[in-house]
């Protein structure tokens, strides 16, 4: 009677966890097989998309402005801007708190210039307490928030072009 009844919870719990969605992260997959960005190739947002779209294995991407024309697509960065904001001070008047932003705009049309995605913004913004005492390492926090934003925008990013199913 107990194996029966261990074996029924064991079946239903096995089936609740195999219809409830869960599932690996498939690379993504694009509606075209070459990209040309003219993001410049050294800054930090181009090293990053450049790094997720080739790991994709299935996107040519392309940085020289020569070949844009080959491109099936093209993907413009019109504005990248980091914003570091006071929002917090103490009674003495010393900073305590920061508040990060990173905007970026871009759009994705084709090379003939037919716009697939309109001119788009997209903003991350994080908070980022400070003491003086801790300078260097507040100054290295900053960094890698910065970088996880910017990772955060490209991973948003990839999910836009993916969702495009025709060019």
């Amino acid at each position: 009677m107990k194996r029966r009844l261990f074996a029924g919870l064991l079946c239903a719990s096995l089936l609740g966890l195999a219809g409830c969605g869960f599932g690996l992260r498939q690379p993504y997959s694009f509606a075209f097989t070459s990209l040309y960005s003219s993001v410049a190739p050294t800054s930090p947002m181009g090293v990053e998309l450049k790094r997720q779209l080739q790991s994709s294995g299935q996107l040519e991407y392309i940085t020289d402005a020569a070949r844009q024309q080959e491109a099936q697509a093209v993907l413009d960065i019109l504005s990248e801007q980091r914003v570091k904001t006071v929002v917090g001070v103490s009674a003495t008047g010393q900073v305590r708190e920061f508040q990060l932003r990173l905007t970026l705009k871009f759009r994705l049309r084709t090379p003939q210039g037919r716009e697939i995605i309109p001119e788009t913004e997209l903003v991350q913004q994080r908070s980022l307490s400070y003491d003086e005492a801790y300078a260097l390492a507040k100054e290295t926090e900053e960094a890698i928030l910065y970088r996880n934003m910017q990772s955060d925008m490209v991973q948003q990013i990839l999910r836009r072009l993916a969702a495009i199913k025709q060019l």
